[in-house]
């Protein structure tokens, strides 16, 4: 069947059943192009950013929360907005709001290139973080209206792959025009890199909800306010400690309006969230793979480098190489794992396996040590690296044959806030509870600090490196132990029928499951 195909709810070609004309193949080439390039730069600004927070330290003279700001707004106006974007797309058109996201993004990356402040700066990349927010909900709300069947999973296969390029290379091709040119140029090229995604969405073809009700402004809010409460609150515990007044009041309040937003939600006509998603179907596995694979995989790939160079004896080079064991499956595995899915490998076991995999690299990575070199740590890395692989080319595409046609752009937005919501409170969870675990045995929290930074200078190395890689440890136990319970709860909701949609929405029942 061919990628531009559209199929009608039995499964079959729609039309006269002849193949469709050059045009349409072009089209659809075009569309998933330009989709697929959003994929690419938005991933890539969020995870190459921070190479530049050094030089932009000197040139500006940021210092604090004010320079961390230049990554965690645009990481949390992102995660925050996504759902909404979505959503959005539903009522006003999808490819309206991947528009205007690039649009925004592009606009707002060549503002962060002539900030003269360091306030500034931080005010346009949260600009960007909306922007991005569009362009991840739009596009992926644009390939699941635009393919289906063996189709969309070739689609959303190229996806995993694409975001994976990104997030693996984001940092390497950073830091190259950091160090050449500068990180004004940095933010220079990818607006004009963004240029091409803007002119990409003159070949979209609009589509949206048949029905356009009233936008639910109060779920909106409340939705925002929560996400920006637990996500600020969650980044305080590394500093202030999980007692810290100011943490318990962030997060206190981020769980309150997630209460309130529910409590809207049950109430509205017309949510912004169709709480029928979440109610233990199969789409709510594929959500729950989308979580546990964040957690599985984000720790070790931004906290190991630092101890490999820290306690260990890497260098910069040779920690940001042995890593490659794990980044590149993410680039070979999806579309391997999208021909296996065509050609019937059921969809619920290849998730049970990828999540299996990554639970047991984790487990595998306790041979941890201070002695420890690239033999004995490739293992592990590339068990969760085919895990994130596998889950990358599946979640999104199987995802989708379970939400109605006019919510797929609100399933998208829900899927790319809960994957960009995980990594951000994964990565401040896991660095909090590597501190919190040596802090009684270093010397306090600010000592504990500035070891999981990688700083064990003195003649107390040995010990804090011993105390470092038992922190390691306790740490991968307890990632291993929730993915493999996570691996089951998974294999149990991808494997019951599509009821929910079907009942949420009678007219346009889900495709059944093929797991």
């Amino acid at each position: 069947m061919s990628a531009s195909q559209k199929l009608d709810q039995a499964g079959v070609p729609s039309g006269p059943g002849s193949p469709p004309d050059s045009g349409s193949r072009v089209r659809a080439t075009l569309t998933l192009g330009s989709v697929l390039l959003g994929y690419l730069i938005v991933p890539m600004a969020m995870s190459g950013t921070s190479v530049a927070l050094p030089r932009i330290a000197a040139d500006l003279g940021g210092s604090g929360g004010a320079l961390q700001w230049v990554v965690t707004g645009y990481f949390l106006a992102a995660s925050c907005l996504m759902l909404i974007a979505g959503s959005l797309g539903d009522l006003f058109g999808r490819r309206r709001i991947f528009a205007i996201g690039a649009v925004l993004y592009v606009a707002s990356t060549a503002a962060a290139a002539f900030a003269p402040h360091v306030l500034v700066l931080d005010a346009a990349r949260t600009l960007s973080g909306v922007g991005a927010a569009g362009v991840m909900a739009g596009g992926g709300a644009i390939l699941g209206s635009s393919f289906e069947g063996p189709a969309r999973t070739r689609a959303f296969a190229m996806v995993g792959t694409t975001v994976g390029v990104g997030l693996a290379f984001g940092p390497t091709f950073a830091g190259w025009l950091v160090s050449a040119l500068g990180w004004r140029a940095m933010f220079g090229a990818f607006a004009g890199v963004g240029l091409l995604l803007v002119a990409g969405t003159l070949v979209l073809k609009e589509s949206a909800a048949e029905h356009r009700p009233k936008f639910d402004l109060p779920g909106t809010i409340a939705f925002v306010l929560g996400i920006i409460g637990l996500m600020y609150g969650t980044n305080q515990v590394a500093s202030a400690g999980w007692t810290s007044p100011k943490v318990l009041v962030f997060l206190g309040a981020g769980l309150l309006m997630l209460a309130v937003f529910v409590a809207v939600e049950r109430r509205t006509e017309h949510p912004v969230l169709d709480l029928a998603l979440l109610r233990g179907g199969p789409f709510t596995g594929w959500l729950l793979a989308a979580l546990t694979t964040a957690v599985g995989t984000v720790g070790v790939l931004v906290y190991l480098p630092t101890y490999l160079q820290g306690a260990g004896d890497f260098s910069a080079g040779d920690a940001g190489t042995l890593m490659l064991a794990m980044t590149l499956p993410v680039l070979a595995v999806p579309p391997l794992t999208g021909k296996l899915v065509n050609q019937g490998v059921s969809a619920r076991l290849l998730i049970t396996l990828a999540i299996a995999l990554i639970a047991g690299g984790n487990a595998w990575m306790t041979v941890l040590a201070p002695g420890s070199g690239a033999v004995q740590l490739v293992g592990p890395l590339m068990l969760i690296g085919v895990g994130n692989g596998l889950a990358a080319a599946l979640i999104d595409a199987q995802a989708m044959e379970h939400v109605a046609p006019d919510r797929i752009g609100m399933a998208s937005g829900l899927l790319n806030t809960a994957r960009g919501g995980a990594n951000a409170l994964v990565l401040a969870v896991f660095g909090a509870a590597l501190i919190s675990l040596m802090q009684s045995e270093v010397g306090g929290r600010e000592r504990a600090g500035r070891v999981a930074a990688g700083d064990l200078g003195g003649e107390s190395h040995a010990f804090l490196a011993e105390q470092y890689t038992d922190a390691w440890h306790l740490v991968m136990w307890v990632v291993a132990a929730l993915c493999a319970l996570s691996a089951l709860v998974i294999n149990h909701l991808v494997g019951k029928t599509a009821r929910t949609a079907a009942q949420a929405h009678p007219a346009e029942a889900a495709v059944p499951d093929k797991g």
